[in-house]
C-alpha cells in the first residue's frame, strides 16, 4: 500500500481535532438527554444528530453543497423554519382562557421583564447591543422566537442561544418551583380562586387573532412575521373550516420543520465556533433571564394579590412566560402541594397564553430597538 493511499484512508483520523471530538461528545449528550431524560426530544435529538454529523472530520454534509448547510440556508438564514413552526403553535393554542380573563395579559407582559434586565447585564459584560438582545430573548423560554431574533441580530451566537432556549424549556418544572416558593408564603400559595367557565363565542374567537395581528403589527412592525404566523395558525383552528390545514400545520408540518430546524441548528455547533468562553456566559445569562422573568411574574402576581385584597394567588404570575402549557402545569402542581383541591390551572393557562403573545411582542420590540429588519 502506497503512502498516498494510506494517507487517504486515514484522512478522517488525522483531521480529527480535540474541538471536533468534544463537540461530537456534546452531540451524543444531547441525543442522550432527548432519549433518556426526554428533555425537549423533538428538537434536541435532531440537534444532537446535526452536531455529531457536522463535527465528523471532513464531513461532506457541511460546507458548500452540504445537505445540512443547505437546510440552514433555506430555512434558518431566511427565518422560514421558525415562522412555519409558529403556524403550528398557533394551530395548537387555545386562547380561550385568556379571552375569559383578559386581565391576565398583564401577567404575560410582566413575564418578559427579565429579557430587558438581562440585556443590560450582557451589555455590561461586553457583548454588543445585538448580541445582548439575542441573549436576553432566551428568557422568553420560546425557542422559535429566540431563533428568529438571534438569527437576525447575532447569527454567530445562534447555536448556543438555541441550545440554551430549548434546554431551559425542558427544565421548566425544575427551575421555576424554587423561585415560586422563595417569593411566596404558604398562605399565598394556598389562596383559592374559584373558576367559572364562560362561553366564548365563535365570532370572538375568530376576531381575536385578526385583531391581535393588526394591533401588534401596527404598534410593533418588527413583530409582524412572528405574530402574523402565530395568529394565522390560531385563525385556522378557530375558523373550523380548514380542519385539514389545521391538522397538517399542528402535526405533519410542525414535525417535519422541527426535524429540519434541529438538524440545521445542530450543524452550526462546530467546535471551532462553539467552544468559546462566551458560550458559557450565554448559557448563564439565559438561565438568569429565565429566573428573572419567573420572579417578575410572581412579584406582579403579589401586586395583584395586594390590589385584590388577598384574593389573587401570586403563583399564577409565574405562568406569564411563553413555555406553553408547561408553565401553567407547574403553577397547578405547586398550588396542589399546599392544597390538593386548589384548582388554578385554567387561571394559569390564561396567563400562559398571554405570555405566548407577549414573548412575540418582546421579540419585535428588541428588533425595533436594535434597528434590525
Amino acid at each position: 500500500m502506497s503512502p498516498e493511499t494510506l494517507r487517504d484512508l486515514l484522512a478522517g483520523v488525522t483531521a480529527l481535532t480535540w474541538q471536533s471530538a468534544l463537540m461530537m461528545a456534546v452531540g451524543l449528550l444531547l441525543i442522550w438527554l432527548a432519549i433518556a431524560e426526554q428533555y425537549e426530544p423533538l428538537l434536541l435529538l435532531p440537534s444532537g444528530a446535526g452536531a455529531l454529523l457536522a463535527n465528523v472530520p471532513l464531513s461532506p454534509l457541511v460546507g458548500e453543497g452540504g445537505a445540512l448547510t443547505a437546510l440552514y440556508t433555506m430555512g434558518v438564514e431566511n427565518e422560514l423554519f421558525p415562522l412555519l413552526i409558529f403556524v403550528g403553535i398557533g394551530a395548537l393554542t387555545d386562547f380561550g382562557p385568556l379571552l375569559e380573563n383578559p386581565k391576565m395579559v398583564f401577567l404575560g407582559a410582566a413575564g418578559q421583564f427579565g429579557i430587558f434586565l438581562t440585556l443590560l447585564l450582557a451589555l455590561a459584560l461586553g457583548f454588543t447591543h445585538n448580541q445582548a438582545a439575542s441573549i436576553g430573548i432566551i428568557g422568553a423560554i420560546d425557542g422559535p422566537t429566540s431563533i428568529y431574533v438571534s438569527n437576525l441580530l447575532a447569527p454567530e451566537l445562534l447555536a448556543p442561544i438555541t441550545v440554551a432556549a430549548y434546554s431551559y424549556m425542558s427544565l421548566v418544572p425544575i427551575i421555576m418551583p424554587p423561585i415560586m416558593r422563595l417569593l411566596t408564603t404558604k398562605k399565598e400559595r394556598a389562596i383559592r380562586m374559584p373558576y367559572s367557565s364562560r362561553a366564548i363565542s365563535r365570532r370572538t374567537r375568530i376576531l381575536f387573532p385578526l385583531v391581535v395581528t393588526v394591533v401588534v403589527s401596527v404598534l410593533v412592525p418588527f413583530a409582524t412575521p412572528l405574530i402574523g404566523m402565530l395568529m394565522l395558525g390560531n385563525l385556522m383552528r378557530e375558523s373550523q373550516v380548514v380542519e385539514r390545514l389545521t391538522g397538517a400545520a399542528s402535526n405533519e408540518l410542525a414535525n417535519v420543520v422541527t426535524l429540519f430546524l434541529g438538524l440545521a441548528i445542530g450543524s452550526t455547533m462546530v467546535g471551532e465556533r462553539f467552544l468559546r468562553p462566551e458560550t458559557l456566559f450565554i448559557l448563564a445569562l439565559g438561565l438568569l433571564a429565565f429566573c428573572l422573568d419567573t420572579a417578575a411574574g410572581v412579584l406582579f402576581g403579589k401586586l395583584l394579590n395586594l390590589l385584590s385584597g388577598g384574593r389573587f394567588n401570586p403563583l399564577i404570575g409565574a405562568a406569564g412566560i411563553s413555555a406553553f402549557p408547561m408553565a401553567a402545569r407547574v403553577v397547578q402542581q405547586e398550588a396542589a402541594k399546599e392544597d390538593f383541591d386548589n384548582f388554578l390551572l385554567m387561571h394559569a393557562m390564561g396567563a400562559n397564553a398571554a405570555g405566548q403573545v407577549a414573548s412575540v411582542v418582546a421579540g419585535g420590540v428588541l428588533l425595533a430597538l436594535m434597528g434590525a429588519g
